[in-house]
């Protein structure tokens, strides 16, 4: 009975893995009114369903309610391992229209500016974007959508690129690897058999915009010649078809590589993949960060005596990016149970100081007020918050010493007879020292007597 068991729980946890993630992803159809004008209008997209037929949705058009066919299965993945407690995904739907790529780089793949037959018909463009993923998907709808029990169209997901890394967070100086996947399926089979046996020729083309500025990173055209673009800082792609089956689907990787990042680098990435007369494009957020280190002076001691104020604290946090984003609290514990509050007293923050690698530094102050008895031993502490931190952030602690309340430890005396020892010993040397310098002055007169 064990292995029976055994199966069945394999079974139950693989059934529970295909059915993960979102049946029904909620949309947007985005239209051009005209005028600068666009309307919003709702949509959804039917990713799986049960042996039941699928849901009725009254509150759509049947035109905007589509069943997704993804033969490639790329779509449906990314979704079966979508994380339950994510928030929903942003979703965009539009009108699409196959054109040849505008760039002279990848013109290999139209050598006829004119799209073929095959292609003619309505296309749609879904934009998805979340935490976990970000994507596009090329569908191509049927004609008509199907009859009761519930009116929806049916629709073939063709081209569809995806990241699973949509805001990438490197840190200063390491490589960042930004994750790029697609799938391909011919729209027909009369497309899939016009072509050499085979995945197509393709283009990708990595882009990158901040500030108002847009770069192309690589430009990579895979199984063609001609002239390419000299990729940008040092950049390289992972381009190629993952599988070669005749007729397809077929699945491809695109992942972008860029060594040791710097500040200058981070900004919206634009990753593309060119077919024939069809482009899918989603965008990655790659941010670039440099956790603080962080140093209290005086420390590890501070002296007061009882109704006086110590000494100016000062919290140097330093070499940090981005600027934006930092918190510095100070903190006054007090006890062996870890108790803390809000240290009171006067504080202030200098201005950012810049390096030449991007990062900064400032120093934060505080002037604590005078002290009690009560308070001997008491930590303060600077503890800063920044988003390339955990939650708890980092922080740096000096204890307070009280005047006239704490004796000589055992440290203290260990130090006393070391330095007593010490001071003996000199002595000695230099009475020695004084001896044989007489000595040898006595000797020297009585030779020139």
């Amino acid at each position: 009975m064990k292995p029976l068991s055994l199966l069945l729980a394999v079974a139950l946890v693989s059934a529970t893995a295909v059915l993960a993630g979102p049946a029904v992803i909620e949309c947007w159809f985005v239209e051009d009114e005209g005028g600068g004008r666009l309307s919003k209008k709702p949509a959804a997209l039917l990713l799986r369903q049960g042996p039941e037929s699928p849901p009725p949705r009254p509150d759509l058009d049947p035109e905007r309610y589509l069943k997704v066919h993804d033969p490639a299965g790329t779509l449906l993945a990314a979704f079966r391992r979508y994380p339950r407690d994510a928030p929903a995904p942003r979703c965009e739907m539009s009108h699409y229209v196959p054109l040849p790529a505008s760039a002279n780089w990848v013109s290999g793949l139209t050598p006829e500016q004119s799209c073929p037959r095959a292609l003619d018909g309505t296309w749609l463009m879904v934009s998805m974007s979340s935490p976990v993923l970000s994507l596009s998907s090329l569908l191509r709808p049927q004609s008509e959508p199907q009859p009761e029990p519930a009116l929806i169209t049916m629709a073939t997901a063709v081209l569809t690129v995806l990241t699973h890394t949509p805001t990438p967070r490197i840190r200063m100086g390491q490589d960042a690897l930004l994750d790029l996947s697609f799938a391909y399926t011919p729209p027909t089979p009369k497309a899939a058999t016009s072509l050499a046996p085979g995945p197509p020729p393709f283009g990708l083309e990595w882009r990158r915009q901040h500030l108002g500025k847009g770069h192309l990173m690589l430009a990579a055209t895979p199984g063609l010649s001609g002239q390419m673009p000299v990729a940008r800082e040092g950049a390289v792609a992972f381009a190629a078809w993952d599988d070669d089956e005749p007729l397809g689907p077929w699945t491809g990787n695109g992942t972008f590589w860029l060594p040791a990042v710097q500040p200058f680098q981070e900004g919206t990435y634009l990753a593309t993949v060119h077919l024939p007369y069809l482009q899918g494009q989603t965008t990655l957020e790659l941010a670039v960060q440099k956790p603080p280190k962080v140093a209290l002076t005086p420390a590890p001691l501070i002296w007061a005596a009882p109704r006086e104020a110590p000494p100016e604290l000062l919290c140097l946090v330093s070499h940090f990016y981005p600027s934006e984003g930092l918190e510095v609290e100070w903190e006054l514990w007090d006890g062996p149970e870890g108790r803390f509050q809000k240290a009171e007293g006067q504080r202030w923050l200098s201005a950012l100081s810049h390096h030449s690698d991007g990062s900064v530094s400032l120093s934060a102050h505080l002037q604590p007020p005078p002290v009690t008895t009560g308070q001997h031993g008491a930590r303060y502490a600077c503890r800063v918050h920044h988003p390339s931190l955990p939650a708890s952030g980092r922080s740096a602690k000096v204890t307070l010493q009280v005047a006239g309340l704490s004796g000589p430890s055992l440290e203290d005396g260990v130090g006393l007879f070391l330095s007593a020892f010490l001071l003996l010993g000199l002595i000695n040397v230099l009475g020695w020292a004084a001896a044989y310098l007489a000595t040898s002055k006595d000797s020297t007169e009585k030779k020139t007597q």
